[in-house]
């Protein structure tokens, strides 16, 4: 007897196995195609949530650059209110500060200074590390002669009267130096303190020892300061120490800001002599 084939279909089984596999191959393809799409759409859409997010990050990150107040090495004896604020000293610290410095009274070290504003160690200790205290001291006018050497105060000058035969006569210093001198110092309107005497450009350290033996402020000069608010570029570039790029500069931070309300603004702007902000602040006011 013989058994039927197993792989053996008739016409309409044959046409059911087919359509069979036919519908596998078109669920299966219909799913791949679901499935690629769907991944690609994330992938393009992790992509835009990941440019979106690195537009966020910036931004952010411009925003706490606006927030956080630069701090520069500054001189104690000139905090502001708002810079008394910035460094987080409350309002009975300043006013300490200020009523001191009221009596024409200067702070000339660290410890001085907490011994009179009464802030806290943690506080010094932040802060002081950007005290940079000048080089004269202060204590009966604003500005207190420097040091005298071991010359007899009969035989000093007074710098601000000197004149160009009288500072030839240092030795390392000839016409075309001592014509400086006094260019200089006219320009400013006289010297408040002796160490301006080494911003004079070509003159050596040691020739300026030698001369403030000799040559020293004896009496402090009186100018007319010139207001930061209502100065033109001209009237700040006369300052010897303001170049004219930052006498532009300082008109365009004023027209921004409408006002300077403190010193410490000017070490904002780009190019500022930073290392020069006291004593170009002797021959400015804020009004």
């Amino acid at each position: 007897m013989k058994l039927k084939s197993h792989l053996r279909f008739n016409k309409q089984e044959q046409s059911g196995i087919f359509f069979l596999l036919f519908l596998i191959v078109l669920v299966q393809g219909v799913y791949f195609y679901v499935t690629y799409n769907s991944a690609s759409k994330a992938n393009k859409t992790f992509a835009l949530n990941k440019s979106l997010q690195y537009k966020i990050d910036s931004l952010k990150a411009k925003a706490l650059e606006k927030d956080t107040v630069a701090v520069y090495p500054f001189n104690p004896n000139f905090i502001s209110d708002y810079k008394g604020y910035v460094l987080g000293m409350s309002v009975d610290e300043i006013d300490r500060l200020h009523a001191f410095r009221a009596k024409n009274k200067y702070v000339n070290s660290t410890s001085e200074f907490q011994e009179i504003t009464k802030v806290s160690d943690s506080l010094l200790k932040s802060i002081s590390k950007y005290f940079k205290f000048p080089k004269w001291k202060n204590a009966k006018s604003n500005h207190k002669i420097a040091k005298k050497s071991s010359v007899k105060s009969s035989v000093i000058k007074d710098i601000n009267s000197a004149t160009v035969n009288d500072f030839k006569s240092i030795y390392g210093i000839g016409d075309k130096l001592s014509g400086r001198i006094v260019k200089f110092r006219d320009k400013l309107g006289g010297f408040f303190v002796n160490e301006q005497l080494y911003d004079v450009y070509g003159l050596e350290n040691e020739v300026v020892e030698r001369a403030l033996k000799h040559f020293q402020v004896l009496k402090t000069p009186v100018i007319r300061k010139i207001n930061i608010n209502t100065a033109s570029v001209i009237e700040l570039y006369k300052l010897p120490y303001i170049q004219k790029k930052v006498a532009y500069g300082i008109l365009d931070y004023r027209n921004d800001n409408k006002t300077i309300k403190s010193f410490d603004e000017l070490l904002k702007i780009e190019n500022f002599p930073k290392d020069k902000i006291d004593k170009i602040k002797l021959y400015l006011t804020l009004k």
